[in-house]
């Protein structure tokens, strides 16, 4: 998961290097786009639901009927990826869980050119997902004025451990 660092107010950009991506727990990553206090919020909330609920994919799903059902959080104005080694989601506020065909999320201003590059980007012999993100994210920061190039990048590992293995 990759993202960019750029946070504005109306035309304004009032912070190039905020961190819109985390690792929540080992093994699930989560970015934002939209408000950023909210988005703490959300990642707050994200974390106790995956205490709460080991899958990724139920954690999401109860994140994301909290998120349309609370009246507090309702209120809040971000959209979220959330990522494990099996699955990729985007959660927003009126509930929606999407999971694309392909694996490929792109949220905020420059979302669908990151997208859109990281598509054709998926053919090309050579690239692995990180190379993949950064050219994606390159492209889309050279089109949208909302997205910079202080990138931050959390690389999961989609390897099992070996039974017995403990992390170091």
């Amino acid at each position: 998961m990759i993202g960019d660092g750029q946070v504005t107010l109306g035309s304004q950009v009032i912070k190039p290097n905020a961190r819109k991506v985390r690792v929540l727990r080992e093994g699930v990553a989560c970015g934002f786009a939209g408000a950023t206090a909210d988005a703490m919020t959300l990642f707050e909330r994200l974390e106790m639901k995956l205490s709460e609920h080991p899958e990724t994919m139920r954690a999401c799903v109860e994140m994301a009927k909290a998120w349309r059902m609370d009246k507090y959080l309702r209120r809040l104005e971000a959209v979220m990826i959330v990522v494990d080694k099996d699955v990729s989601l985007t959660l927003t506020g009126t509930g929606d869980v999407i999971e694309p065909s392909n694996g490929v999320i792109g949220i905020g201003s420059g979302g669908a050119f990151a997208t859109a590059a990281a598509n054709a980007l998926l053919e090309v012999d050579g690239y692995d997902a990180e190379m993949i993100g950064r050219k994606a994210m390159d492209i889309a920061s050279d089109m949208c004025v909302y997205t910079n190039k202080n990138y931050t990048t959390e690389l999961l590992s989609t390897e099992k451990k070996p039974e017995g293995e403990e992390a170091a």
